[in-house]
C-alpha cells in the first residue's frame, strides 16, 4: 500500500497511462499516412477511381486518428516538466535537441502539406495534391526516426559526457543519434505501424466483405493488406530477432528477464510459458523446449545466457510484466504471420473473398497490432527498469519533488479526461469505419483537372454554375 502512496510510483503510472493512449495514434498515423500514399499514386497511375474512393474513404479516419494523436502527444512533454523536471534537467542537453529536431523536421512538415492533403483534392492539380500526401507520409516517417533515436539513447546511450553538474552533454552527436539500438529500433517499430495499419485495414474490409463479399473496395482493401501480411509479417519476425540479439549484447538483464531465466547455464531452454517468480527467483510451471533459447538468442545450441541472479535485486527488472508482455507481443505476430500465409493459400486458390472463417478471423484480429505495439513497448520499458538512462540514471533519481497527493490527483484527472474525450473520438472512428466504402463518394465523382483560381473569394465561374449562367446583378 505504501507503494501506491508514492510520488515516483504514480508518477511512472500516470506516464505509463498516458503514453498508452498516445502511442497507438502516431503508429496508426504512419502506417495510414503511407497507405494513402500508395491508394493516390495507384490512382495516378491505372485512373482507376476504386483507389481514389478506398483514399477518400480512410483519409477522414486519417484526420482524425493524426489529431488525436497530437493532442495526446502534448501531454507528454508537460510531464517531463511536471512529474521528471531532475531527468529533464540531467539528459536536456541531449534529448531536448532530438525532440526539438522532431518538430522543425516532421511536424513543420506535417502541418505543411496536412491541410492540402486533407482539403485540397479540388484546389490543387492531382500531382501537388499527390505530393502533399508523400511529405505528410514522409514527416511521419521523420517522427519515428527522432522519437526512436530519443528513446533508443535511453536505453543505449552513447555519444555523451558528463559535465561538472551531473548532466549528460553531447559529445559526438552522430553516435548519439545513431546510438547502438536504434537502427534496429527504428525498422521494427516501423515495421510494426505498418503491420498495425494493415490489420486494421484488413479487417474493417473484412467485416464489409462478410455483408457484400462483391464490394469492389472493401475486396481491393482486403487483397492490400494481405499482401502486407504475407510480406511483412515474416519480416518483422527476423527484425525481431535482429533486435533481440541487440538487446542481448546491450541489455542482457532485459533479456533474462523476457526469457525467465535467473540462472545462467549454456544451452538454455525457451520457457514458453510459466508463472515467475521474484520472490523464489524461479519460473513456477514452466513448459520449456530444451537449448532453444541459447539457439535463438545466440544462434548456439550451447550458447551462454546470463540468468538474473547476475545482477542484485535492486538492479531486475519487473520479471512478471516482461515475461508476459513479450510473450503477448511473439504470439500475436505469429497469428499475423498464420492469417498471411493462410491468405496466400486461399489466394492461390482463387478463393481469397469466399472463406467466411478467414474472414472473421481477419476481423477479430483488426486490434491486434494495437495490443502487440503495446504488449512490445510495456516489454521496452519496464524492461529498461529501475533506470531512466540505462545503467546511468536509475527512475527513483529521475522523479520531481513533488507530493505524491499532487500526483493523483493529476492522474484522476487524466483518467476521466483521456476516457471521455478520448472514448468518443475511438467511437466516432468506428463509425467511419462503419461505413460502406463504394458509397462514399458517388460513381460519376471526378476531381477537378487543375486548381481553382479565381481573383476574389467567389470565383464568377463557380456563381454562374450555381445560378445557371446568371450572376448576382441580372
Amino acid at each position: 500500500m505504501v507503494e501506491f502512496l508514492d510520488a515516483a510510483f504514480l508518477a511512472r503510472v500516470q506516464f505509463a497511462f498516458t503514453i498508452s493512449f498516445h502511442i497507438v495514434f502516431p503508429a496508426f498515423s504512419i502506417g495510414l499516412a503511407s497507405y494513402l500514399a500508395v491508394l493516390e499514386g495507384l490512382w495516378l497511375w491505372t485512373g482507376r477511381d476504386v483507389f481514389l474512393r478506398i483514399f477518400k474513404y480512410w483519409i477522414k479516419i486519417f484526420a482524425v486518428v493524426f489529431g488525436m494523436g497530437v493532442v495526446s502527444g502534448i501531454v507528454m512533454s508537460y510531464q517531463f516538466g511536471t512529474n521528471w523536471s531532475v531527468f529533464s534537467d540531467k539528459t536536456g542537453p541531449i534529448l531536448g535537441p532530438l525532440m526539438g529536431y522532431e518538430v522543425l523536421s516532421a511536424f513543420f512538415l506535417e502541418a505543411g502539406f496536412l491541410g492540402v492533403m486533407l482539403f485540397g483534392m479540388n484546389k490543387v492539380g492531382k500531382r501537388l495534391h499527390f505530393f502533399a500526401t508523400l511529405m505528410v507520409a514522409i514527416g511521419t516517417l521523420f517522427s519515428a526516426f527522432w522519437i526512436l533515436s530519443v528513446n533508443s539513447w535511453m536505453q543505449t546511450p552513447a555519444g555523451y559526457g558528463i559535465n561538472e553538474v551531473g548532466q549528460f552533454i553531447p559529445v559526438d552527436w552522430w553516435a548519439a543519434v545513431f546510438n547502438p539500438s536504434f537502427p534496429y529500433r527504428l525498422v521494427h517499430m516501423v515495421l510494426a505501424a505498418y503491420l498495425t495499419t494493415a490489420f486494421v485495414v484488413g479487417g474493417v474490409a473484412a467485416w464489409h466483405l462478410l455483408r457484400d463479399k462483391t464490394n469492389r473496395s472493401a475486396r481491393i482493401m482486403f487483397s492490400m493488406a494481405m499482401w502486407m501480411a504475407v510480406i511483412v509479417a515474416p519480416i518483422q519476425i527476423i527484425a525481431g530477432d535482429f533486435h533481440g540479439l541487440n538487446t542481448l549484447e546491450h541489455q542482457p538483464a532485459k533479456i533474462a528477464a523476457m526469457e525467465g531465466h535467473f540462472e545462467t547455464r549454456k544451452g538454455a531452454p525457451l520457457i514458453l510459458f510459466g508463472l515467475p517468480s521474484m520472490q523464489d527467483e524461479t519460473v513456477h510451471f514452466a513448459l520449456e523446449i530444451p537449448k532453444l533459447g541459447s539457439l535463438i538468442l545466440t544462434h548456439d545450441l550451447n550458447g551462454e545466457i546470463k540468468g538474473l541472479k547476475e545482477w542484485v535485486p535492486e538492479d531486475r527488472p519487473n520479471v512478471p510484466i516482461v515475461f508476459w508482455s513479450f510473450r503477448i507481443m511473439v504470439g500475436l505476430g505469429f497469428l499475423m504471420a498464420v492469417l498471411g500465409a493462410w491468405s496466400f493459400l486461399r489466394r492461390l486458390q482463387k478463393k481469397l473473398y469466399e472463406t467466411p472463417l478467414m474472414l472473421r478471423f481477419a476481423t477479430w484480429m483488426a486490434p491486434s497490432g494495437f495490443i502487440a505495439l503495446l504488449a512490445g513497448w510495456i516489454t521496452t520499458e519496464v524492461g529498461r527498469q529501475p533506470y531512466t538512462v540505462y545503467g546511468l540514471l536509475r527512475t527513483s533519481d529521475s522523479i520531481s519533488p513533488i507530493d505524491a497527493p499532487a500526483v493523483a490527483i493529476s492522474l484522476l484527472a487524466f483518467v476521466i479526461v483521456y476516457f471521455a474525450v478520448f472514448g468518443v473520438g475511438v467511437v466516432y472512428i468506428l463509425r467511419l469505419m462503419k461505413r460502406t466504402p463504394d458509397t462514399d463518394i458517388p460513381d460519376d465523382y471526378k476531381p477537378d483537372e487543375g486548381p481553382i483560381r479565381a481573383t476574389s473569394m467567389f470565383p464568377v465561374e463557380a456563381l454562374t454554375q450555381e445560378t445557371g449562367g446568371k450572376t448576382n446583378g441580372n
